[in-house]
């Protein structure tokens, strides 16, 4: 499963590496990253939007996951991804609105590592 991670935060990297080692080693999981939502939506664009999952931050510089989200939601591609929105921030206003603007989920930071490998594993 190819999945998008967009999340200004540069060691998240290293976290999803480690996290998902084995998944990775064994190509369940195939991660790629973003520090921005205007790199994601270039990356999406040079992969002819191929990531079929994305997991967005939402609080970013520039272009918020919000954003993101409803760049991709309004854009034609199809089939659209599964967009998991991630949040330090777990109130009302940002779950509302980004359930409003079809995300999928919606996650609170710090991520639960053995919840989202579940739900991950669940979507294969």
């Amino acid at each position: 499963m190819k999945i998008l991670v967009v999340d200004d935060e540069k060691d998240v990297i290293t976290l999803f590496q480690q996290r998902f080692r084995k998944e990775i080693r064994d190509g369940i999981f195939n991660f790629n990253f973003s520090h921005s939502g205007e790199q994601a939506l270039t990356f999406l664009s040079e992969q002819n939007q191929e990531a079929i999952l994305i997991l967005s931050d939402i609080n970013m510089p520039g272009m918020s996951g919000i954003e993101l989200l409803k760049n991709i939601r309004t854009s034609s591609v199809n089939p659209q991804p599964i967009i998991m929105m991630i949040t330090a921030y777990g109130d009302k206003e940002n779950y509302d609105q980004a359930m409003a603007l079809g995300a999928d989920d919606f996650l609170n930071k710090p991520l639960d590592f053995n919840s989202l490998k579940e739900k991950l594993t669940n979507l294969i």
